[in-house]
């Protein structure tokens, strides 16, 4: 088994852009669905340039991408796809956001790749590509396995995407002795934390600890009570990581509460999901080390260099995805003997892109992402 996945991945690690079987005379029109007006339409017009970037990294003149505008609304998204159908057109790249998914299913005769990351499908012809939750614990539960942590709690927030992450809690078959939903108001947050590590239960530990020392005729008691009130609480939480499924301000809000109940990321993993290198985490150095699975960074800056040489602009994490799925949708209908339709996404297959490695079977996308921690000023490779 071992040598038919090495066999796969030397097949894919030249990601795929030659010539191949493709005749000459025969077109690879691939739809893309994007904002191009509006308030997200330079999301739209990154992808755009992302897609270009990739086609011309193939250099096969039979692809073209025909972009259509959604909008971002639900209505403008069909129409826009039914357009996209009038032309033969059977693959499509995006939409962009979960909502505009919702009348996809009446076009079932074409297959969309939704950069969104949420796993609950409108419809069996929409494939969600982005890296979504199971892909993000299927990594954290490799780290906890590979360092052997087997108390881990997971801090949810009370927002839009909880559910999905408790679902993905069940695919990834991670191991989690408790998850905790939390509500995000920073005024109710630290009370909650307080809860869940038994901060109060530890405080008074403490100042027990300390009356009881006074009280005794142990000779060294002046030096231990002396330590002691240099620490806010004494006794261990029941966890030995804490993952925190959130992002931005909310985050570090978190991370800022377990630091004031007395739980530091020096004696226990502090872990969060995909960061995008976001570079304000550098700056928070007592939350330091901070772990977290992603996208190759090697393969994200190269890529945002070449983007910027080209336009003069950073791209968007969603411009990463897209330049991927061109090249995923050129190798599996190369893989499908030149014949585009519905198969392709059914097989398993194995696709090493930028962002990482693409698991395809039966029309669902995971990712074999990479593992980071940020500590002392740099984001550094686990895995």
């Amino acid at each position: 088994m071992q040598k038919i996945i090495k066999i796969i991945l030397l097949l894919i690690l030249a990601f795929p852009f030659s010539q191949g079987k493709v005749l000459a005379n025969e077109k690879i029109r691939i739809g893309l669905l994007i904002p191009l007006t509006g308030k997200n339409s330079e999301i739209g017009q990154s992808i755009i340039n992302s897609t270009r970037l990739a086609i011309n990294k193939i250099n096969n003149i039979s692809i073209e991408i025909i972009p259509k505008d959604t909008q971002s609304n639900p209505e403008s998204t069909l129409k826009a796809a039914r357009e996209l159908y009038s032309l033969g057109i059977k693959i499509v790249i995006g939409p962009v956001f979960n909502e505009s998914l919702i009348y996809l299913d009446e076009l079932s005769e074409m297959t969309f790749l939704s950069l969104t990351n949420k796993n609950d499908n409108f419809s069996k012809n929409i494939i969600n590509a982005g890296i979504n939750a199971t892909s993000q614990l299927k990594t954290i539960k490799k780290f906890l396995e590979l360092n052997e942590i087997k108390k881990t709690i997971l801090l949810i927030p009370d927002v839009s995407f909880k559910n999905e992450i408790k679902k993905a809690i069940s695919n990834s078959k991670i191991k989690i002795i408790k998850n905790y939903t939390y509500d995000t108001d920073p005024t109710k947050l630290t009370k909650q934390i307080e809860k869940i590590t038994r901060y109060e239960i530890r405080k008074q530990n403490l100042n027990d600890e300390i009356v009881r020392l006074e009280k005794s005729n142990q000779d060294n008691k002046e030096r231990l009570i002396l330590g002691l009130k240099k620490r806010d609480t004494l006794g261990d939480v029941n966890f030995d990581s804490v993952i925190i499924s959130d992002f931005d301000e909310s985050l570090k809000s978190v991370t800022t509460s377990l630091l004031y109940t007395d739980v530091s990321p020096k004696q226990k993993y502090f872990i969060t999901l995909n960061q995008w290198f976001d570079e304000s985490l550098l700056k928070e150095t007592s939350s330091q080390p901070l772990y977290f699975p992603s996208a190759n960074k090697n393969n994200y800056d190269n890529f945002s260099s070449e983007y910027f040489a080209s336009y003069n602009l950073y791209p968007n994490q969603l411009s990463f995805l897209s330049y991927d799925l061109v090249g995923l949708i050129y190798y599996l209908i190369l893989q499908n003997d030149s014949v585009i339709d519905k198969k392709i996404f059914t097989k398993k297959t194995l696709f090493k892109g930028r962002v990482g490695i693409f698991e395809i079977k039966n029309n669902k996308i995971n990712h074999i992402l990479n593992f980071y921690k940020v500590e002392n000023n740099e984001f550094k490779k686990i895995f």
